[in-house]
């Protein structure tokens, strides 16, 4: 075989190695995942919309309240569609859900990305260690923690990074940090 032909081939396995890792790297980094429903409206606004999760950023630090999350629903099978939701309580806090605001450790929290205010209640909850409580933007219509209660760290898949598709909608997920407010 000449050396042409061997480098050749070098070339060939090289490049099919690099585009393995690179590939595997992403599946372990980064997902896609689609917005069913609507609710988180206003936040995210369309069905369909696609948006990458960061899958490693809670190896580093823990979700923050405002962060949009994905996570397997608890009480669900395995099989069940990852869920989209917004980190509202924080493990050890109490959330509470009167008068169409919600609370937390009695405070009221500020939530300039909601599509209208809450029409429910909900008693005071205290959030156990390593636990999150997470609500939909769209209040009134989100099967979230007022309903079944809250999310285990464990559940969680990532903290959304980007909106992907449609191209209109591109550009960095809409995140709120309550320290910059």
């Amino acid at each position: 075989m000449s050396s042409q032909a061997k480098n050749t081939i070098r070339e060939i396995v090289f490049t099919v190695v690099a585009a393995l890792v690179i590939f595997f790297a992403l599946q372990a980094t980064v997902q896609s995942s689609p917005i069913v429903g609507s609710c988180m409206e206003p936040s995210l606004q369309e069905e369909g919309q696609r948006l990458l999760i960061n899958k490693v950023i809670y190896h580093f630090h823990e979700p923050e309240r405002g962060d949009i999350i994905v996570f397997h629903p608890p009480k669900q099978p395995a099989s069940a569609l990852p869920y989209i939701k917004r980190v509202i309580g924080l493990p050890g806090e109490t959330v509470e859900v009167k008068s169409g605001n919600v609370y937390i450790n009695g405070e009221i929290l500020d939530e300039p990305y909601l599509k209208e205010s809450p029409t429910y209640t909900l008693s005071p909850l205290q959030i156990p260690e390593d636990n999150y409580f997470v609500l939909g933007d769209n209040r009134n219509v989100a099967n979230d923690s007022h309903v079944w209660g809250t999310v285990p760290r464990e559940n969680l898949i990532g903290k959304a990074w980007l909106s992907i598709w449609p191209p209109e909608s591109w550009g960095t997920a809409p995140n709120y940090s309550f320290e910059a407010s």
